[in-house]
């Protein structure tokens, strides 16, 4: 059940909407915070009928996220897999040894716009409509970040043409009604703002075109009303149905591509934006098209997300990670209670043990985890690590992410290292041997 916020903070979010809504010049402005699986609090600013949370906006790169989706099941499904290369799935691009993964972490060096007109202002078409030729790949593969449009075309069409129908009715039917997004739509239906751009010098607006984008669909089409973005934020929550798994949710917001232009933290996990702002982790996506701006971004330890949509081209300061910043601050969550749990290994194989002379802590973790780390306030290597049915052991982050981590009662093997109970242990096998002279003063 969703618990309303408390009036005064309330009033802090209205206050923060209202002044960037007027500051911004947007000739309407919805927004507002979620916890609990919906909407808590949400405002409607400037000319926008009621009720505000059922007027539809376009999301821009927001498809993004839900093309992603699709991806990952078909990847889920055994259908394909994230180091494919794409000629295997769509072939005859020049993309073609690029693979799926690199495509949807902005890593494959694609061109950032479709070749022709500014795809977002002109009727799309077909793929083969695009021409494309080898100018339109621009960086080698895997070696920056370079947010590309064109990139989440090609993997709509993936989609499409795997699951033999168009990407829309795709989106619609594997992530969108079953999470209940039914005022989603690839093209606006019912009541839907219209798309403005602001004159820079004066207070007079100018509409902007609507068109169907063609194959360039999967990188911006959508449409949604506050309502359904706010249902949008509730599953990078958690609340994923049976849509995707937890733990491919989780996949998806480890950062793969870090988008150093950014004054801040910022990188690009699978589909999703991933933001450090203020010492908190922020996981969603930003949304523009000529005369709309989005975005929604949820803080996965607070719980709590928030959500935006404004009929404007430009011009906005930032206001979700305000918007969370003020919940957090007004109304901070209050954790869970901590009890004790039984540990996933004897308590004699936890506690120090050494990589060569340094001194590291295997610790449990709720949920049947183990942490090994450096001793508080001493620099070192740090992951987490998850069991696996053969008794070995996985790293699920930091340095030692993907890798196996073997528990034996005198010594730990893990990527070639082998940590034992005393510094360099003789009676372990530490690689290379101990020398028979032991640890003596010069």
């Amino acid at each position: 059940m969703v618990t309303p916020v408390l009036p005064a903070t309330a009033r802090t979010l209205l206050a923060r909407t209202a002044r960037v809504q007027r500051d911004g010049r947007a000739p309407s402005l919805v927004a507002g915070v979620v916890r609990d699986g919906g909407l808590a609090w949400s405002a409607g600013r400037g000319d926008v009928a009621e009720p505000h949370t059922d007027v539809q906006y376009r999301l821009g790169s927001i498809s993004k996220t839900v093309t992603a989706l699709v991806v990952l099941r078909l990847r889920d499904e055994g259908r394909l897999g994230l180091d494919d290369l794409l000629e295997e799935h769509v072939p005859g691009t020049p993309f073609g040894e690029r693979t799926v993964g690199q495509l949807l972490a902005h890593l494959a060096g694609a061109s950032s716009e479709s070749p022709g007109g500014w795809w977002e202002r002109v009727p799309g078409g077909s793929l083969a409509e695009l021409r494309l030729t080898d100018d339109d790949v621009v960086l080698g593969s895997a070696r920056r970040f370079h947010y590309s449009n064109l990139g989440f075309g090609l993997l709509g069409e993936l989609v499409a043409r795997h699951r033999g129908r168009s990407w829309a009715e795709v989106v619609r039917d594997e992530v969108l009604l079953p999470l209940g997004m039914e005022r989603t739509t690839p093209r606006p239906t019912g009541r839907a703002a219209q798309g403005a751009a602001v004159h820079p010098w004066a207070d007079v607006v100018l509409p902007e075109p609507e068109h169907d984008a063609g194959v360039m669909a999967a990188a911006g089409q959508l449409w949604a009303t506050l309502a359904d973005l706010g249902r949008f934020a509730a599953f990078l929550l958690g609340d994923t149905g049976d849509v995707l798994s937890p733990a491919t949710l989780e996949e998806m917001t480890v950062p793969a591509g870090i988008d150093s232009s950014s004054p801040g933290w910022s990188a690009y996990g699978l589909g999703v934006q991933v933001l450090r702002v203020d010492g908190h982790t922020l996981i969603g996506h930003g949304g523009s098209m000529p005369g709309f701006l989005a975005g929604v971004f949820v803080d996965r330890s607070e719980q709590a997300g928030a959500v935006m949509l404004a009929n404007t081209t430009s011009g906005l300061d930032p206001l979700v990670p305000g918007l969370l910043a003020d919940l957090r601050a007004a109304e901070p969550r209050i954790v869970d209670a901590w009890v004790p749990s039984p540990p996933p290994l004897p308590l004699d194989l936890l506690g120090v043990w050494f990589w060569g002379p340094a001194p590291l802590v295997l610790r449990a973790q709720s949920g049947g985890l183990l942490h090994l780390g450096p001793l508080p306030g001493r620099p070192g290597r740090a992951s987490r690590f998850a069991p696996r049915a053969d008794g070995t052991w996985v790293g699920l982050d930091g340095y030692y992410a993907g890798e196996t981590l073997r528990i034996a009662p005198d010594h730990l093997d893990l990527a070639t290292f082998v940590l034992t109970r005393t510094p360099y242990d003789p009676e372990a096998p530490v690689p290379g041997g101990v020398d028979e002279r032991g640890w003596t003063a010069p």
